[in-house]
């Protein structure tokens, strides 16, 4: 009886251990998405204090259709953080595209505005931003590749579950995004 005894005791050690090994690599790779979306939130929060740097050179030009844009923008920006959502990002970059929107319009209505050397490097600064982004759209879903992978997998995805660990959704970048190139 003592030898069965051991055995059940070893395995259910080992079932314990290998139960614990699942759940910290799941939490590592969680980290790694909540880490990507707080890098994204860096990223966009640069690209929102580039945005309102060139917000502030238009006011020049187009006063009220500035102030009016800085305000929408103030009321309507949130912070992403890591426990955001690929919506809240998706909402946030919706408002600078409409930004940048409005903004190539009164670039249209000023060609002396194209010609500004503040407003070539801050338009430089921006398109600097969206590269970032696009870069930390790359590592975040490649994150939630492997995590999403992982959980998916049997006996993984028992263990994924007992303990609340769910699929992540992608970031989609947005199809209406407006052409930095064409601002310029």
């Amino acid at each position: 009886m003592l030898p069965t005894s051991i055995t059940v005791a070893v395995i259910i050690v080992a079932i314990v251990l290998w139960i614990i090994s699942i759940q910290r690599r799941l939490v590592v790779l969680d980290e790694n998405i909540s880490n990507a979306m707080n890098q994204i939130g860096v990223q966009l929060s640069g690209r929102f204090d580039a945005l309102m740097a060139l917000l502030d050179l238009t006011k020049g030009y187009a006063k009220h259709e500035s102030e009016t844009l800085i305000e929408t923008i103030k009321s309507r920006r949130i912070i992403i953080m890591a426990k955001s959502t690929p919506d809240d990002v998706m909402h946030q970059e919706g408002i600078i595209s409409e930004a940048l929107g409005r903004i190539a319009m009164v670039k249209e209505q000023y060609p002396e505005l194209k010609a500004n050397q503040v407003y070539i490097k801050t338009m430089d600064a921006v398109q600097t931003f969206e590269n970032m982004m696009r870069t930390s759209y790359l590592i975040y879903n490649d994150s939630v590749t492997k995590l999403n992978r992982e959980i998916r997998m049997f006996p993984v995805s028992i263990i994924a579950g007992m303990l609340g660990f769910q699929q992540r959704e992608y970031l989609v970048e947005q199809a209406d995004k407006v052409d930095m190139l064409s601002m310029k």
